[in-house]
């Protein structure tokens, strides 16, 4: 094997790429400081405990695992940076009030999550803790769609799930831990006649809205047909009232797909709402997040929590936009003032000046400068190639 072939699933991100990628990290953490989001940067490396807390099974098949050679205990790169701001917020700042912070950077994936997926997204997000209610519900994912604006992504559409409905039946019915594990894998699968099977153990009432649920997906009108079909619980009331309050909230901002009662995405991590951004002609979703009130417990402070992450890469790659501005070649002349002062001038306006180093004529190609500085009347000034 030669020495510069990449592990499977792992690239080197290209100057075109690399350019657009960079640009839109800016656009979107600038969007987040104007909504009043507070940038944090966790370490890529945490003991596993910590990585771990409140997030399930499945983060632990994804991270992977070292010994730190100083304690001696195991440490994880980490695979969502999500659980490392609930642990700051809940830990580190201790602010009573609402919170809002956002981070990006680089996480890893001991396999890929999808067909032609990297194992190192670029992931960023936005999170809010502090507030229990549909309003910041619905502020992150107005502030979601924001995102995805300002990438120029077409065609953009919401799926809008509630885990609290399954798991308030399945509490309602004393399913077994079991039981619940079984019945949480045939409604993610849509699996019907396994679901009947299962619900089959439980009271009348219980067996026949959890078979309802796989089937309560669609528009809005979805949500009148679930509070006809389905038990008159409180937190069903609730589920049912937020997302009628999500669907008004997000009207004049986004396109809601659908709303599927049945989905059931990061169950031992959320708490409330999920939602999942998509685009025409995308085949991964763009953004994910949801609600997930119980994961500052395990941290020492059970805070709301509410949030989004996406994907730089992926996100980048959906809307292309163009090659990176053209620059302008400047002579090597070191000993010109004249030059010096106009090269700075052009670089403070947010030029990318280029100087021509000697021996490389046959090579200024490359440098992609569609201008030049030239010499007119005694000074320089900015002219195109021809």
């Amino acid at each position: 094997m030669r020495t510069w072939v990449l592990p499977e699933y792992f690239e080197d991100i290209l100057p075109a790429e690399a350019a657009r990628i960079e640009r839109l990290r800016r656009g979107i953490l600038d969007l987040f400081r104007t909504h009043g989001y507070e940038l944090v940067m966790p370490p890529l490396l945490e003991y596993m405990e910590s990585l771990l807390t409140g997030t399930g099974h499945d983060l632990d098949l994804r991270t992977f695992k070292l010994v730190d050679q100083l304690s001696g205990r195991m440490l994880g790169v980490r695979a969502d940076i999500t659980p490392q701001v609930a642990r700051i917020d809940a830990h580190l700042l201790n602010r009573k009030g609402v919170t809002r912070l956002c981070y990006t950077g680089s996480v890893l994936h001991t396999l890929p999550s999808g067909m032609n997926r990297t194992r190192e997204p670029l992931q960023i997000g936005a999170e809010l803790y502090g507030h229990a209610g549909i309003d910041s519900d619905i502020e992150v994912q107005r502030l979601m769609m924001k995102a995805l604006a300002l990438a120029r992504v077409s065609g953009t559409y919401l799926d809008i799930g509630h885990v609290g409905i399954f798991r308030g039946l399945v509490k309602r019915a004393r399913a077994a831990p079991e039981l619940e594990a079984e019945l949480f894998k045939a409604m993610q699968a849509k699996d019907l006649p396994a679901l009947r099977v299962l619900a089959g153990k439980l009271d009348r009432a219980s067996r026949e809205a959890l078979i309802a649920l796989p089937e309560l997906y669609g528009g809005p009108e979805v949500l009148e047909r679930a509070r006809k079909l389905l038990p008159d619980h409180a937190e069903i009331r609730a589920a049912l009232a937020g997302l009628r309050a999500l669907s008004e909230g997000l009207r004049d901002i986004a396109r809601i797909r659908c709303f599927d009662l049945g989905e059931l995405r990061g169950y031992r991590y959320h708490s409330g709402v999920v939602f999942a951004a998509y685009a025409d002609g995308v085949r991964n979703a763009l953004a994910l997040g949801g609600r997930y009130d119980e994961v500052g417990k395990a941290f020492g402070r059970a805070r709301p929590a509410t949030g989004f992450s996406m994907d730089l890469r992926e996100l980048a790659a959906t809307r292309a936009d163009g090659a990176v501005k053209s620059g302008i070649l400047a002579p090597h002349a070191p000993g010109d003032a004249a030059l010096q002062k106009s090269i700075n001038t052009l670089r403070a306006r947010g030029e990318t000046v280029v100087v021509d180093l000697p021996g490389h004529a046959g090579a200024r190609a490359e440098l992609g400068c569609d201008r030049q500085l030239a010499k007119r009347a005694g000074k320089w000034q900015v002219t195109k190639i021809k």
